[in-house]
């Protein structure tokens, strides 16, 4: 007899809709989307985001009504179900999955069904970033609290379990589900894409191709990276800037503004570029495009950074700072890339200068991404929840 597993999350996201497709084919699942009916535009990226692949086929689902003043998954109170607890109840679950406990309808189920119903939790939250203060304590004894209302957390990677752990769960509770995106998708071959791509930026087969992809946003700091790569002594290396966000405009200026500044400058003109926002189908070309990826966050809220998994799937080498969640898991120094002091830019000029001195290096270090992510895929992560439900008597 198949088990039921319930779903709680704020909206459809293209990181669980495939983890979600997989369970629905092992259990009755149904997924409950607490924000409401769909909403496109998203703040970070500063423009309405509709993504172009399917994230409502093939599992059962149901949009509950919003009753926020202002509803929004940025802030606690944003979310507000009166109807969450008795739709849960009445598809009378075996289990129930939360993402994400900082709402208030995701809080009270929580609490609700402590007890009634094995309550488990996924969120990829990590210490990071934390530094001593009396608002740290008093969120720590806050979070201890929170967290005495689960049975059971997914970790998604060492830092993630770290947090669990310092905030009271027992290792019997932490379970290991990792954090993945659809590997096959982002390394099928797109060449003749790649080639149209490259050949619109006039970069050559021979030279190196450094991308960042994601929000123009000051967490993920992408103006380290601008500034490091004018310091770069190598002619032979372009930098692509690929997304939406606050920083766009001022990115774009201070590129201008460099490569007219002086004669030594000159180059960044004709080597830096900007994308507009991709959405899905076209991610896979920009990351096989490109030789080296780089997430150079400072934080504070990088909790992963599940770009670093879909350039890896797509076999690069990688460069990310160690304020990226991921950083512990997927990244090792010198076989698939580099971890970098955040907000170190002579860190970050030194290890792009090793990366990019020879392009060879790079083949084998993305070779070497592909091994390390063969281990960290959706079917892995489905497989472990079902284990999970499976084994509730």
């Amino acid at each position: 007899m198949l088990r039921k597993l319930a779903i709680i999350t704020t909206h459809p996201i293209q990181y669980y809709a495939p983890v979600f497709k997989l369970l629905a084919k092992e259990c009755i699942l149904k997924v409950f989307y607490t924000l409401g009916e769909q909403n496109d535009y998203d703040s970070g990226f500063k423009r309405a985001v509709k993504w172009d692949i399917p994230l409502l086929e093939d599992y059962d689902f149901e949009f509950l009504e919003n009753k926020a003043e202002q509803p929004g998954s940025h802030h606690f109170k944003g979310i507000n179900n009166p109807t969450l607890i008795d739709k849960i109840t009445e598809f009378n679950p075996n289990a129930i999955l939360v993402y994400g406990w900082s709402y208030k309808s995701h809080l009270k189920a929580l609490r609700y069904f402590k007890g009634k119903v094995p309550v488990w939790f996924r969120g990829d939250s990590n210490l990071l970033d934390e530094k001593p203060s009396l608002k740290k304590y008093l969120r720590r004894i806050f979070l201890t609290w929170v967290y005495r209302h689960i049975d059971k957390a997914f970790y998604v990677g060492k830092a993630n379990k770290a947090y669990y752990k310092a905030l009271g769960l027992k290792p019997q509770q932490l379970i290991f589900a990792p954090h993945a995106i659809d590997n096959d998708r982002f390394s099928q071959n797109r060449l003749e894409e790649v080639k149209e791509l490259k050949k619109s930026l006039n970069i050559k087969n021979e030279e190196i191709l450094i991308v960042f992809a994601g929000k123009f946003e000051e967490k993920k700091d992408p103006e380290i990276l601008l500034s490091a790569f004018e310091e770069l002594d190598n002619n032979n290396v372009h930098l692509l800037f690929v997304g939406n966000g606050k920083l766009n405009q001022h990115l774009e200026a201070k590129a201008n503004m460099r490569s007219s500044s002086s004669i030594n400058h000159a180059r960044v003109t004709n080597k830096v570029h900007f994308l507009d926002f991709q959405n899905q189908s076209q991610m896979p070309v920009i990351y096989q495009a490109c030789d080296l990826f780089c997430l150079p966050s400072k934080g504070p809220g990088e909790t992963w950074g599940l770009a670093v998994n879909e350039a890896m799937a797509a076999g690069k080498a990688i460069l990310v700072s160690n304020k990226v969640g991921c950083a512990q898991d997927l990244v090792v120094n010198s076989l698939n890339g580099f971890i970098f002091e955040a907000e170190n830019k002579s860190n970050l000029l030194t290890r792009l200068q090793e990366l990019t001195s020879e392009k060879g290096n790079l083949m084998e270090m993305g070779d070497q991404s592909s091994r390390i992510i063969d281990n960290w895929t959706i079917q892995i992560q489905s497989q472990i929840i079902m284990n999970e439900l499976n084994a509730i008597n």
